[in-house]
């Protein structure tokens, strides 16, 4: 008869675990596996990946290069041809319109206005930085754009 009381897992899907150091009679007594002596019997005898026996390591042996600039500005970058495509005319578009139009993600990252596509409709831009291309696009159509910072 099939119920919950004589279910268990299928066969072959639990392992004994490997109880090792439990005397002869279980196989891996004494030594318990590791053979005899040396850096890999003991505990804490694991080596990191990264070690070449003693030889100066390849990530000592290479050059430092370069550097970070902790000043660098990341922009989130918006084309005039996504405006076209995502804005009607006459709309004022700021960086919370450029997210709910899904052209930027976060609202705490500066955005750059690039002068990639066309633009025909009128539109007042508001964001953070603008090309110069960009800005003549947009004043062509009649539009302006709002830098905010430099």
């Amino acid at each position: 008869m099939f119920d919950l009381s004589n279910i268990g897992p299928n066969p072959g899907a639990v392992k004994k675990r490997k109880r090792v150091g439990r005397g002869p009679g279980s196989g891996l007594g004494k030594t318990a596996g590791r053979g005899h002596k040396g850096q890999k019997s003991r505990s804490g005898g694991a080596k990191p990946r990264y070690f070449e026996g003693g030889q100066l390591p390849l990530y000592r042996r290479l050059p430092k290069r370069g550097f970070t600039n902790i000043f660098k500005v990341v922009y989130q970058v918006v084309n005039v041809g996504q405006l076209e495509e995502k804005f009607d005319a006459d709309t004022v578009v700021d960086k919370e319109a450029l997210r709910k139009a899904g052209l930027i993600k976060k609202l705490n990252q500066p955005v750059k206005l690039l002068g990639k596509g066309n633009i025909t409709k009128k539109l007042t831009v508001k964001v953070d930085a603008a090309s110069k291309k960009a800005v003549e696009l947009i004043q062509a159509a009649g539009g302006t754009v709002e830098v905010t910072s430099k």
